[in-house]
């Protein structure tokens, strides 16, 4: 008997749930393109744009997914053969390099594996290494959606800076904006890129690059710059349709703006602390069952080294996929695929998968996840510790402050 009629919850690591607030906004006929309404919301989107980066600088928006944001990137940032270092702790990090060489740039990775966080001695020695500081920037990802490692980006500014190495630091924060702390400005990034259908709760079609004042000097003569990547007209527009080299996404706009508001509203620092509690309840779930099964457990062995929007875990194969199929076919969860972990043709593709919480995601839903998955572990017969719900709901707990008595 399948128990998954009602609403379904999508627990996969984008696209994220989409709130009530930003469909209802979508909801509209379309708008005069011209001028009018659109033109007044659009511009308030520029401040709280930048205000979830926390940067005052620039920001342009593009028409595209995540690697069309990579792509806006590199276009600007690089001319052909510039050389880059890309760091890599999963298969975004390696994603981003692919899509730098294919246009032109020679991108040197420091592949640091599936689970294993930056490894800065290495990132040292390839700096120190770049004598004539031929390195036009360094690429990382801050939380690589496939293995959920997170990169420390200040240690890795601290380094070029103790280095003395000009290199420009840009980093993808797809998979943490809005949901893992992050501080353009203060850790000083150069360049940040994003995209609209994970944190930022709204449907895929929006991609976002965040640069300074300094890559704009730096980059102004890049020649893998075209008319629609350039980011000189749509982050300084003197007419509206420059800020989309052509028609308006107006839809997503909409949508954009209703997730904007619902982030100021709640608090970006409250964002962050409800994202990091809902991550430590999902860890602490795997930890118990874990002791049962040593199949079962975290992709990040340390704590300070995990995303806070999504969480890559083991189960040993075929459990992870018998799993997810229990879940989404009989409990209404669906969880993610265990994305670069193996090859789909291999057995081991079967063993990994991933839990999101990120976006519009609150206590009862990860604690619902959660509570699904016991119970498909249980019908599948799949061995594993006990007392997980209670240590995840006891994360919870902890950190919920208390509502004061009205008695």
């Amino acid at each position: 008997m399948s128990l998954a009629n009602g609403r379904a919850y999508l627990a996969i690591p984008g696209p994220s749930v989409m709130p009530d607030r930003v469909l209802a906004a979508m909801h509209r006929a379309a708008p005069n393109i011209y001028e009018g309404d659109l033109h007044r919301m659009v511009e308030g989107l520029w401040p709280d744009l930048k205000a979830v980066a926390c940067t005052r600088q620039n920001v342009a928006i593009y028409i595209a997914n995540g690697h069309g944001a990579w792509e806006a990137a590199n276009a600007n940032l690089f001319s052909r053969g510039d050389r880059a270092l890309v760091l890599a702790c999963g298969r975004f990090g390696i994603g981003w390099a692919e899509s730098a060489r294919a246009m032109g740039v020679s991108a040197e990775v420091l592949d640091f594996g599936k689970s294993s966080p930056v490894d800065l001695s290495r990132v040292e020695a390839a700096l120190k290494a770049d004598r004539a500081h031929e390195l036009k920037a360094v690429l990382l990802t801050h939380v690589d959606t496939s293995s959920s490692i997170r990169t420390d980006v200040v240690a890795v500014r601290q380094l070029l800076d103790t280095l003395g190495h000009p290199a420009l630091l840009a980093v993808d924060c797809i998979a943490s904006l809005g949901c893992d702390e992050y501080r353009m400005d203060d850790w000083g990034v150069d360049l940040t890129v994003a995209a609209s259908q994970k944190g930022l709760m709204t449907p895929p079609g929006l991609g976002f690059v965040w640069f300074s004042d300094r890559a704009k000097e730096r980059c102004r003569d890049s020649d893998l710059r075209t008319p629609y990547w350039d980011w000189t007209p749509r982050a300084g527009a003197r007419e509206f349709y420059q800020n989309f080299n052509g028609t308006a996404p107006t839809h997503h706009l909409f949508g954009l703006r209703e997730a904007l508001s619902m982030i100021a509203e709640e608090g970006l620092e409250q964002v962050w602390a409800r994202h990091d509690a809902l991550a430590r309840a999902v860890w602490a779930a795997f930890d118990a069952w874990g002791a049962g099964n040593p199949e079962i457990g975290l992709n990040v062995a340390d704590p300070a080294f995990r995303g806070r929007s999504v969480t890559a875990a083991r189960l040993g194969a075929p459990h992870a996929s018998r799993l997810r199929e229990w879940t989404e076919h009989r409990g209404g969860v669906t969880l993610g695929i265990g994305l670069g972990m193996a090859l789909p043709s291999e057995p081991a593709y079967h063993g990994f998968l991933r839990v999101a919480h990120m976006g519009h995601v609150n206590a009862h839903m990860t604690l619902g996840a959660l509570a699904v998955m016991e119970a498909g572990m249980v019908a599948l017969g799949i061995p594993h510790g006990p007392g997980a719900l209670a240590a995840a709901a006891g994360v919870i707990g902890k950190a919920a402050a208390p509502l004061a008595s009205a008695y």
